[in-house]
């Protein structure tokens, strides 16, 4: 620091050596004008008036004092700051207070905009497409199982997200199996709402129907090209009676030899639909199970009236398929099945043109005297009693009429002929032998139209 009495450096010097300078001077050259109008106030006002003029005079001079170290900082370029204005500077404090709030708020605000939009994004339905897609949901499949498949088949954008959806709105546990078909832009609960109702999409399927009084072998025609199974292998599959379990009634086929098929007349005629690619066995357990279904239909007695009969199940189809293959019109039915039992009874022959007809593979107009020779336990003119077994499938009305045939003392009809599809009946021979020269007639009365 420099003396007082050097030479002044930068321009200032200290405030107590510019004091004794003053005093210096004034033992020199006697009072300044400044202390002697001081004086002469103090004389003419009194000493009480001449302090407050020092008092002013000390304040300008404190003024001037605190002003000097401000002007000493701005011409050194100084960037202390002197204690004053420190304590001014703090007092701007609150003012970072509160930029630092809004910034921290700014950030938390733009951090849960950001979460808001990636859960709405990743919610929000895939671009719309009108190709359908088809999942399958299997049996105890998760809810996240069934996420993480939609999101590879591109039907939702995020599955962690549509898990988390599932859990929260309580989804997923009511999900049904099953095949679906979903389109590409289907909101998440369209979805949901297919899967807890279950609305699957129909299995490909194969359809076809089985008209009553046909034989196995027709059958096999006739689901072969519905189907798409081999002839061959329906036929083999129906002979082997140990892969068959649709029916209970299975265990009273004859273990006759004689018989062409062991399932004629097991299988029910019907319409069926199953499921594409099901196989040979598939199929005929699926008719012998209508076959049961049929047979609950029949009145509870049914089997008490077959008991009482001396019948068995295999003698009811067997006598049901004879009349189904030799009666058109229903109300004929209990007659023709009582003639069968009328000459059962009196060991007659029973004659019927449709076991010979079951023997040729092949429908005849008419049979010749040398068809009727053909020797099989099915020809029914050559072998009294029953054939073996069933000759086509029954309808439930001919089994029906078979069970409660109608009491009538009638040995012989024969069909009219005159296109209503109905028969001429008679309880003798002769009477019979009329009813042949009447239906004749008619026969050749409408070849005349």
């Amino acid at each position: 620091m420099n003396r007082d009495d050097e030479p002044k450096v930068d321009g200032w010097s200290s405030i107590y050596g510019e004091e004794q300078r003053r005093a210096s001077v004034k033992q020199q050259n006697g009072p300044e004008p400044g202390d002697r109008r001081m004086a002469s106030e103090e004389k003419k006002n009194g000493p009480g008036e001449a302090a407050a003029a020092t008092e002013t005079y000390h304040g300008l001079a404190d003024e001037l004092t605190s002003r000097v170290p401000l002007e000493r900082a701005r011409r050194s370029g100084n960037p202390e700051r002197p204690p004053e204005q420190k304590v001014a500077y703090r007092r701007r404090k609150p003012r970072v207070l509160l930029w630092s709030f809004l910034i921290a708020l700014s950030l938390v605000l733009i951090f849960a905009g950001s979460v808001i939009f990636y859960v709405w994004n990743g919610l929000r339905p895939v671009a719309v497409s009108d190709t359908p897609v088809q999942v399958t949901i299997s049996k105890g499949m998760r809810a996240k199982k069934v996420a993480e498949m939609l999101e590879q088949n591109g039907l939702i954008r995020n599955a962690t997200l549509f898990g988390a959806w599932l859990k929260l709105n309580d989804e997923g546990s009511r999900f049904q199996a099953g095949d679906y078909a979903l389109t590409p832009g289907m909101a998440n609960k369209t979805i949901v709402a297919k899967f807890n109702s279950g609305e699957t999409i129909a299995a490909a399927t194969i359809r076809f129907t089985i008209p009553e009084g046909y034989t196995i072998k027709q059958m096999a025609d006739r689901i072969a090209e519905a189907a798409g199974v081999d002839k061959n292998s329906f036929l083999a599959a129906a002979n082997d009676l140990t892969k068959l379990n649709g029916s209970i009634w299975l265990k009273d086929i004859s273990a006759n030899g004689n018989l062409r098929y062991p399932l004629e007349g097991y299988l029910f005629p019907d319409t069926y639909e199953m499921k594409s690619g099901s196989s040979e066995t598939d199929i005929l357990n699926r008719m012998l199970s209508e076959l049961d279904r049929k047979l609950d239909q029949l009145p509870e007695d049914w089997e008490t009236v077959l008991e009482e009969r001396g019948l068995t199940v295999h003698q009811m189809l067997t006598i049901a398929s004879l009349v189904e293959r030799e009666v058109v019109i229903d109300e004929e039915r209990p007659i023709v099945a009582g003639i069968i039992e009328n000459r059962i009874k009196k060991k007659m022959p029973l004659q019927i043109d449709a076991t010979v007809q079951y023997l040729l593979d092949k429908q005849k107009e008419k049979l010749l005297t040398e068809d009727l020779k053909v020797e099989s336990p099915y020809n029914t003119y050559l072998h009294p009693g029953l054939p073996p077994g069933p000759i086509a499938s029954p309808s439930l009305q001919s089994i029906e009429a078979t069970l409660y045939p109608a009491d009538n003392d009638y040995l012989y009809y024969v069909t009219k002929k005159d296109g209503t599809n109905t028969h001429l009946f008679a309880s003798t021979y002769r009477q019979h032998q009329k009813n042949i020269q009447a239906s004749e007639k008619n026969e050749k009365n409408a070849k005349k139209k």
